[in-house]
């Protein structure tokens, strides 16, 4: 039990629910409110399938296709950072995900890689690797992991209502900058991994 609930709150610091809220808001700003609900639900299932995915069949997946575990951190840094380029500087037409007014998010950013990201990926696959005896354990904490973050992401439209436009803007600059350093710090992670550089000193 206590393998679960630690892997469980790993697994919930790694997905961030309280840091995505403002991603969330900022990409459903445009989608009609009777359907933000629908789409953060549909959203949060497609990522619990692709963790799934990662949790039972990631390793071979990755080595049928030749793919090396850091491609997973250097892809999603590289993915983020795009994201958080548009949200610091949203183009003219379209918003952070360049889909249209009136338009609703499908899969990218929210699904992948917003809450199944290449960390969460990557957290699955040590746990399998280190522990395969575990699998079933590793499954429990994913499932309740994922629980937690959807009912707090859940609530993101709420959230909405009370910080408006000017606020809702405000904070996804903010988040803009931080997703960025979060993309470069992953970017860096995955390259020193595959060089075999050890972490700099503090």
């Amino acid at each position: 039990m206590n393998d679960v609930l630690h892997a469980a709150v790993l697994l919930i610091l790694i997905m961030d629910p309280l840091g995505n809220v403002p991603v969330f808001l900022s990409v459903l700003k445009d989608t009609a409110e009777e359907r933000r609900h629908k789409v953060i639900l549909r959203e949060m299932f497609i990522a619990l399938g692709v963790l799934l995915l990662f949790l039972f069949f990631g390793g071979p997946i990755m080595r049928g296709l030749g793919l090396e575990a850091e491609a997973i951190s250097i892809g999603g840094g590289i993915v983020l950072f795009l994201i958080a380029i548009r949200m610091i500087f949203p183009p003219e037409r379209g918003g952070v995900t360049g889909h249209q007014a009136g338009g609703e998010p499908f899969i990218v950013p929210l699904a992948i890689p917003l809450v199944a990201g290449p960390s969460t990926m990557a957290a699955l696959m040590l746990f399998v690797q280190t522990e395969p005896g575990l699998l079933w354990h590793w499954l429990a904490a994913l499932v309740l992991a994922w629980a937690v973050t959807a009912a707090i992401l859940f609530a993101a439209p709420e959230l909405y209502r009370v910080l408006k436009a000017r606020g809702l803007i405000a904070m996804e600059r903010l988040m803009g900058m931080l997703l960025v350093i979060i993309a470069v710090q992953m970017f860096l992670d995955g390259l020193r991994s595959y060089l075999g550089v050890g972490a700099p000193m503090a």
